[in-house]
């Protein structure tokens, strides 16, 4: 777990969280080698460390697996969706 989920996850991203998968339709839109097609996440699209914020134009649902990797091998800033 993160430092920045330590103290657990706020009203407001619960809200956000729950806009963006509604919006997606609970389907992952990354959709890697490896996905479960049913989205349970967010996946911040630009990353919080290089700039991104929590706005639902920078999130898009995405399943565990297809989260993960994409942290794992994009060292840049994924582009629009």
């Amino acid at each position: 777990m993160s430092k920045a989920w330590a103290g657990g996850s706020t009203t407001a991203w619960k809200k956000v969280r729950r806009l963006v998968l509604e919006r997606d339709q609970y389907r992952c839109q990354i959709r890697g080698p490896r996905c479960l097609t049913i989205a349970s996440q967010c996946d911040h699209i630009v990353l919080k460390s290089q700039g991104g914020t929590d706005h639902p134009d920078n999130l898009r649902a995405s399943c565990g697996p297809c989260n993960q990797s994409a942290k794992r091998s994009d060292p840049e800033p994924r582009g629009a969706w």
